[in-house]
């Protein structure tokens, strides 16, 4: 299975857009500036545990690597 959400390459600002795919088209769920960001995205999109898929490449591909590491404000 191929990963369901991406979280795209570090832009300027250092936010890195997050997308999912449903229903065959991908949806943009917002600029991430953190885990915490990506966390909030993925249980707004209805994911029960998003803090667990963050590391699983069946779930989430990390266009650029993986740079967070640590959630911010959370």
């Amino acid at each position: 299975m191929a990963a369901l959400i991406v979280v795209g390459e570090p832009a300027g600002t250092g936010g890195r857009r997050v997308t999912v795919m449903r229903r065959g088209r991908e949806d943009l769920l917002g600029t991430a500036f953190s885990d915490h960001d990506v966390i909030d995205f993925l249980q707004a999109a209805g994911l029960s545990d998003p803090e667990e898929v963050l590391d699983d490449p069946r779930w989430i591909q990390w266009h650029g690597g993986r740079t967070w590491r640590l959630p911010a404000g959370g």
